[in-house]
């Protein structure tokens, strides 16, 4: 089974995805801050992180950043899912790795778990 971070401060949010995950038959874990995600990141190995960029305790490019600096997670691949529709933001992200970088309200919950789906079989 895949297991997923969602990491995600908005709690209604992060419990919808994490329902909608679960009943597709992922494992999900899920993390309200950057920091925390980080160390879940590096205990958890999921295999693929769902972030978002506005976070508490450090914004998602901090996250990022730190992720891909850390030779033991810098290689799992991340899937950015926010309503900050900043350009430089969305750039760094980019830069940073990201497999995309989705706003928020131009998906449905389903559209998100199929963009998971895509990621994750085109890492096998």
């Amino acid at each position: 089974m895949k297991k997923i971070l969602i990491v995600e401060d908005e709690k209604i949010l992060a419990e919808m995805y994490q329902e909608k995950l679960i009943k597709t038959g992922f494992d999900v874990i899920a993390s309200s801050e950057a920091e925390e995600g980080l160390e879940m990141a590096k205990t958890e190995k999921p295999d693929l992180i769902l972030l978002d960029i506005l976070l508490p305790r450090g914004n998602g490019i901090f996250f990022l950043k730190s992720l891909r600096n850390d030779s033991a997670i810098s290689s799992l691949p991340v899937l950015v899912f926010s309503n900050y529709d900043d350009p430089e933001t969305k750039q760094e992200a980019i830069k940073l790795g990201v497999k995309d970088y989705l706003i928020k309200t131009g998906y449905t919950p389903g559209e998100i778990v199929d963009k998971i789906k895509k990621y994750l079989s085109e890492s096998n």
